[in-house]
């Protein structure tokens, strides 16, 4: 079961048209730090598209959902925690996958500060995504 935690408009850079995320959030885990060998508490996240506008979009913030949120294995990267600013290199994202199918839906926010590839401006993207798609 997930739950649906926040909402994303964004706008289509195609067709210009706007359209709305729902973020959805998995059950409490308790992860161990590779680094320092601690335990800390985190839930895994994914954003999904919606056929909402953000004013319906908004109203199932709180709303459940059968499926689960699941690790996908990506291209390593590096990633800014935003709380600390320490750079982490990472090789997975999240995606949701509804009950009883292997089909996995979403993307998860992330600031790619490395891949060997140029990074996106943040001041004309305003966001970077890896998009999960399988």
């Amino acid at each position: 079961m997930v739950m649906v935690t926040g909402v994303i408009e964004k706008i289509n850079s195609k067709t210009n048209n706007p359209f709305v995320l729902l973020e959805l959030s998995g059950g409490l885990e308790l992860v161990q730090s590779k680094e320092t060998g601690n335990f800390y508490a985190t839930t895994r996240k994914c954003r999904i598209p919606s056929t909402f506008n953000l004013e319906v979009a908004t109203m199932m913030i709180g709303s459940s959902v059968e499926g689960s949120i699941v690790k996908v294995e990506v291209d390593p990267y590096e990633y800014v925690v935003p709380n600390t600013g320490e750079v982490v290199k990472l090789a997975h994202s999240y995606a949701y996958q509804p009950p009883g199918s292997m089909n996995l839906i979403g993307e998860t926010p992330i600031e790619v500060v490395s891949n060997n590839k140029p990074a996106l401006s943040k001041e004309k993207d305003k966001s970077s995504y890896i998009a999960v798609k399988v």
